[in-house]
């Protein structure tokens, strides 16, 4: 399982002395979460904080996008070639359009779901992505748990996405109390933050997580 860390949980005064240190084979993407004030409450960050990031890492970025109108902000991403830009289906009309768009300048397309959305949502479009994003929270608020509901759910879009080559991510409430059984469903990345954050040393902690789902896994 790939490991996103989602830097809103860091020290982010310290990110340029920290990301350097970040080894791969622990974190395997640096999670960015663009907020716009608008569709979400919360402003975070932009396309220039993100350039910042990736002049400090080798690490891919993994680019999300929690804003409205998402086809105005998706080109401000290309020149840094990210791992993938992800945009919420509930934000846009021109979803296939825009997939077309991020794909042609080479990058995987992501589209991501809010916990309220209902997997079927998506099911029009599944030809024109790489990649779905499962919000395990509401998005833009720091810190939540799991909701109850969100093993079932990445069940039902594992399933939707089963004939295609369709990596799925989750994100939100992501700790060691649910990786192995995110693991045995077939969690292909999970964006961590404070899980990750809270012993202070990111790469330890990447490991073990990684290790908790190899071993899950290994078991089912």
């Amino acid at each position: 399982m790939k490991i996103s860390a989602s830097i809103l949980a860091a020290k982010l005064t310290g990110l340029s002395t920290e990301l350097p240190t970040y080894k791969q084979e622990n974190i395997d993407l640096i999670h960015i979460d663009v907020m716009d004030g608008n569709f979400v409450p919360q402003i975070s960050f932009g396309e220039a904080f993100t350039k910042e990031v990736k002049s400090h890492t080798q690490i891919p970025l993994d680019v999300h996008l929690m804003v409205s109108n998402p086809e105005l902000h998706v080109p401000k991403y290309f020149d840094l070639n990210p791992y993938c830009i992800t945009f919420h289906i509930e934000t846009t009309n021109f979803s296939v359009r825009l997939a077309e768009e991020i794909r042609k300048a080479g990058i995987k397309v992501g589209v991501s779901l809010n916990p309220q959305t209902p997997p079927e949502s998506i099911s029009q479009i599944l030809p024109y992505l790489d990649l779905v994003l499962l919000m395990t929270v509401d998005p833009g608020f720091y810190g939540q748990s799991f909701v109850k509901s969100g093993f079932e759910k990445i069940a039902a879009i594992r399933k939707l996405t089963k004939p295609y080559n369709i990596e799925l991510e989750v994100d939100g409430g992501v700790n060691e109390s649910n990786m192995e059984e995110l693991a045995k469903l077939g969690v292909d990345i999970t964006v961590v933050g404070s899980g990750l954050y809270k012993t202070g040393d990111p790469n330890a902690q990447g490991k073990k997580l990684k290790e908790l789902a190899a071993s899950a896994r290994t078991r089912s």
